[in-house]
């Protein structure tokens, strides 16, 4: 009785937290569409990257997944490491991560897509810096630390920050053992996709959302697909942006033309349609209304 009082005195959007937090807390999604329609804080991030994953591994339990990154992050729960400044908690999840667990990044085959697959990372020891950056994360929290991933530009790392301390937060590379970048460091990667930007820790090392480090997955993944001519499972890659960003433009330009290439006709119509809804000036709106014409003509074609 005393819980349905208290629902009843929060305001709508507070008692739909608490609803999707005992969801969240009694069970992992079904489906990637069931996670993509959580709100961004109930994104479970490596719960995504697991279904990302089934996509290639049908059979994929994702307890199975959260379980390993359990055990791999066991040994460090019990040290107290959140009461240390944050260079000592990235030297010590680095230490574990990279020495005693091995992991590493994958130099001789940066383009396998297992690269991307959070499972494959975790049992190979081998990823890019969004995978590598994602199980440091995992087992940073699971120990008591907070490290997030960070869009930095053209690499992707991860940022530390200790509780109770007033010290900068830390830069980690994930793809080279995460070693510590300072600020001349940090501007020299800047320098390799910005030559002319200046760093600045407010600017570049902005934590990333869950939703957007599942996005920035599945563009890697949908990259290497293509290159390699997959281009079935690089439209499932884009299939699940869209899940998460519904309305990007730029996702259902990409995805129109994929469909339309691959003879889905309908499909391509409709993410076509559906992007000059959302960007009726967009600079190639001309273009696309004259695609859709083409596919208009191909769909009473073929009924």
């Amino acid at each position: 009785m005393e819980t349905v009082h208290s629902m009843a005195a929060m305001t709508t959007s507070e008692a739909l937290s608490v609803v999707v937090s005992d969801l969240s807390m009694s069970r992992h999604p079904a489906t990637f569409e069931e996670l993509a329609g959580l709100p961004d804080d109930f994104l479970d991030v490596a719960v995504g990257a697991a279904l990302i994953a089934r996509d290639v591994h049908a059979s994929l339990e994702l307890g199975s997944v959260i379980s390993r990154l359990d055990e791999m992050a066991a040994p460090l729960v019990h040290l107290g490491l959140a009461e240390l400044p944050a260079t000592d908690q990235a030297d010590a999840i680095a230490q574990h991560m990279f020495g005693r667990l091995g992991f590493r990044g994958n130099e001789e085959d940066y383009y396998d897509p297992r690269n991307s697959l959070l499972p494959d990372v975790m049992e190979r020891g081998l990823g890019i810096p969004i995978s590598l950056a994602l199980v440091y994360c995992e087992i940073a929290r699971r120990a008591g630390v907070r490290a997030r991933g960070v869009s930095f530009p053209g690499h992707f790392l991860v940022r530390v920050d200790a509780k109770g301390f007033d010290d900068a937060p830390v830069a980690v590379d994930p793809f080279f053992g995460g070693r510590r970048l300072d600020s001349a460091a940090l501007q020299r990667l800047l320098e390799r996709s910005n030559p002319s930007q200046a760093f600045t820790s407010a600017k570049h090392l902005i934590p990333a959302s869950s939703r957007a480090i599942l996005v920035r997955i599945l563009v890697n993944l949908k990259w290497v697909y293509s290159t390699r001519g997959d281009f079935a499972r690089a439209l499932l890659a884009l299939d699940r942006i869209i899940c998460l960003t519904p309305d990007s433009v730029a996702a259902l330009r990409e995805r129109g033309t994929l469909a339309a290439k691959l003879g889905a006709v309908e499909a391509a119509r409709s993410d076509f349609s559906r992007l000059l809804e959302l960007a009726p000036h967009a600079p190639d709106a001309s273009s696309i209304r004259s695609q859709l014409e083409v596919l208009r003509a191909k769909a009473g074609t073929l009924n």
